[in-house]
């Protein structure tokens, strides 16, 4: 088959940006990670997810494309590239448009869960902090509404008194120009859940972050620096432990609110859901990422391996999967 591939590569970052400005996008290893498993029985085409993207495929009209694309601008960027798809009919890869956009709004995603009974925890959306708002106790943690990879996410994210609060909050009104998602800091053990096919679902080995090694100044969270930037004391002292040491009864129970949430959100192909527990063993949803990190050495691949995958198992499943939608959209 003629496959396309849609990917937003990482850029030189320039003086003025933020470090995390490109977190979200791929880098030459996970591209060349995906064509070299594609390429060994499909003829392979790349397509940057750009404005361009949309006359490209309608020009090449690939069988199908492999999307990792997360978008250009604005709150539901994600589903940018698989709109253009579904108008031109060429089927894709992951989920679909509403999944997309729909989880990358947190607060949307979470007043679903929440309407479901799938706990999650208390928040506010601030738009501007002029504007009185009624906030769960403290400590709370700061987060820009639409970002992943732990984008915005630092050790200051999580705040104890007012003054942080606002500082923080101001933070991500300013820098990330987007509203601050104010939520209940959930204190425990964090988890991801990943999730693989849809008919069959397989969940795959639950990963755990080991904050365990944190000193006193480093607050037990997944911090932007805890993901990417591996010189930092943060990225060493919270190691992933894969699979997860828990109970089977544990095992039960995470397994058993991630299928939900796959299922409520649409999860489609793949996807990861995160979690935290507290010190009552109640489960909190902290979101899911219906096109999680796919790079060789992420998290999602980690429980792929964990599970008995190989990377070209992953990428193969995942397009036969999408394979079976041609011709129903």
């Amino acid at each position: 088959m003629k496959v396309g591939v849609c990917f937003n590569l990482k850029r030189p970052m320039e003086e003025s940006s933020s470090e995390d400005l490109y977190a979200e996008w791929d880098d030459e290893e996970t591209i060349a990670a995906v064509r070299s498993a594609l390429s060994r029985k499909h003829l392979v085409i790349p397509v940057e997810g750009n404005e361009e993207a949309f006359e490209k495929f309608r020009k090449l009209r690939p069988d199908i494309v492999f999307n990792m694309a997360e978008g250009l601008y604005g709150g539901s960027r994600e589903a940018q590239i698989p709109a253009m798809l579904d108008m031109l009919r060429i089927p894709y890869t992951g989920s679909d448009p509403l999944t997309l956009a729909l989880c990358l709004d947190k607060s949307l995603a979470k007043e679903v869960l929440s309407y479901h009974r799938i706990p999650t925890a208390p928040f506010v959306v601030v738009h501007d902090l002029k504007k009185k708002l009624k906030f769960p106790p403290l400590p709370l943690i700061v987060k820009p509404l639409s970002e992943g990879s732990s984008k915005g996410i630092g050790n200051s994210a999580l705040v104890r008194t007012p003054k942080k609060l606002k500082q923080q909050v101001t933070k991500v009104l300013t820098e990330y120009r987007q509203p601050a998602l104010v939520e209940k800091f959930i204190d425990g053990r964090e988890f991801n859940i990943s999730i693989l096919g849809n008919n069959p679902i397989h969940i795959l080995p639950i990963s755990e972050i080991d904050f365990s090694k944190l000193d006193d100044d480093l607050y037990a969270i997944t911090t932007y620096e805890a993901k990417w930037m591996p010189d930092h004391p943060l990225y060493k002292k919270t190691p992933p432990c894969c699979p997860a040491d828990i109970s089977p009864a544990l095992k039960r129970r995470l397994e058993d609110i991630a299928l939900s949430v796959y299922r409520l959100l649409h999860g489609r192909d793949y996807g990861r859901v995160d979690v935290r527990m507290d010190s009552t063993e109640e489960i909190y949803v902290l979101e899911y990422n219906p096109n999680p990190d796919i790079s060789p050495e992420a998290g999602f691949i980690r429980s792929l391996k964990a599970g008995g995958y190989e990377y070209e198992d992953f990428v193969s499943i995942v397009l036969k999967e999408a394979l079976k939608r041609k011709g129903n959209g």
